[in-house]
């Protein structure tokens, strides 16, 4: 499948409703969601972002493959701008995609002919998800090292993100003490992308300054809080590939499974987003820091389609799978743009009050 579209605009509506100038951009802020292979959806919609020259981005948050197109997109802005940050987006996808060819996990024909982008009839995946319940990674004499590694070493200039203009901050999991750990732009190195992406049944802990790390999900996926207390905009966009809701029980191992990961790595987002609603409840406007999470307006990016992949699909690196996710991600972002973009600096398009009923 081939990447097309990418010279049409978010449609326009308007001026922006701020007193600054249309032709001012408005700034915003990201939180990106992690993944897997599903962060290619994610791709397509800052791809789709990038054109929108009303835009500006202030901040980026992001965990796992949230993170890895945070800092890609981070140090395309800072070396180039715009159409540099999606050059790089579709190298660092397309260089996955690549290193992935020779992989033994893959579709298989009843797959390809139904249309699925599943692998769980894929023996090696197979394989693996069986050895993951009961082999350690410890167990394998060192470890097998992160494909990614040198993918991001050869996209990346680390040194340009402490330059760049954009706030970056990704989060890994403190094996130790369970807390997340949020780095920022100067501390972001290939290591602590891997570490913010870094399942504990694949891979060993990345060691940080003596300290082990695993994926960032647990504890934040994405952490939402140092966009409200570090970035001086209050609009986040929360790019959203993990669904928070599925109408179907799971009934085989594989679905289980699969739902408590979702479950796991939605856990601390949906806190973060409680205390943000309840703040706008009950938190005095003049109470200092409150006052920063009550002002703050959300919107969300997703797609149905998310909904229909299954766990073993975020091990897919097909390039064909990989382009239809980015496709969906721009189309996702075109409808919000065509749905929402006066609201933007106005109000919050993402309710999330239906939250404190749950409480």
């Amino acid at each position: 499948m081939e990447i097309t579209d990418r010279n049409q605009a978010l449609p326009k509506r308007g001026p922006l409703t701020e007193p600054k100038g249309k032709n001012v951009p408005h700034p915003i802020d990201l939180a990106l969601q992690g993944g897997g292979s599903h962060g290619a959806f994610t791709w397509g919609v800052l791809d789709r972002l990038l054109e929108e020259d009303r835009l500006e981005i202030d901040g980026i948050s992001g965990t796992s493959a949230g993170a890895m197109n945070a800092a890609v997109l981070a140090a395309g802005m800072a070396t180039g701008g715009r159409d540099t940050a999606r050059d790089m987006l579709q190298a660092f996808w397309r260089k996955t995609s690549e290193a992935a060819r020779f992989s033994p996990f893959k579709r298989g024909p009843m797959e390809h002919l139904t249309g699925s982008w599943s692998l769980d009839n894929s023996p090696a995946f197979l394989a693996v998800d069986i050895m993951a319940r009961l082999i350690s990674p410890y167990s394998l004499g060192g470890g097998a090292g992160n494909p990614l590694c040198d993918i991001l070493d050869e996209v990346i200039h680390f040194p340009d993100l402490a330059r760049g203009p954009i706030k970056l901050f990704i989060t890994a999991t403190n094996v130790h003490t369970g807390q997340g750990r949020v780095f920022r732009n100067h501390e972001v190195t290939a290591d602590v992308l891997l570490a913010s992406a870094c399942l504990p049944s694949l891979f060993q802990a990345v060691e940080i300054d003596g300290i082990p790390y695993w994926d960032g999900g647990y504890s934040g996926n994405p952490t939402m809080t140092p966009l409200v207390r570090e970035c001086d905009c209050h609009d986040i966009f929360l790019v959203q590939i993990n669904p928070v809701e599925r109408a179907e029980t799971p009934r085989t191992a594989r679905e289980i499974a699969g739902r408590l990961n979702e479950i796991s790595f939605n856990a601390q987002l949906l806190k973060e987003l409680r205390m943000m609603a309840l703040m706008r409840k009950v938190i005095d406007p003049g109470d200092g820091e409150a006052r920063l999470w009550k002002e703050m307006r959300l919107h969300r990016i997703t797609s149905d389609v998310m909904t229909t992949l299954g766990q073993s699909s975020k091990m897919n690196a097909e390039w064909d799978f990989l382009s239809m996710l980015f496709e969906e991600g721009r189309r996702a972002a075109t409808d919000f743009g065509m749905a929402h973009f006066e609201d933007i600096g106005v109000r919050s398009t993402y309710d999330i009050d239906y939250l404190l009923d749950e409480v």
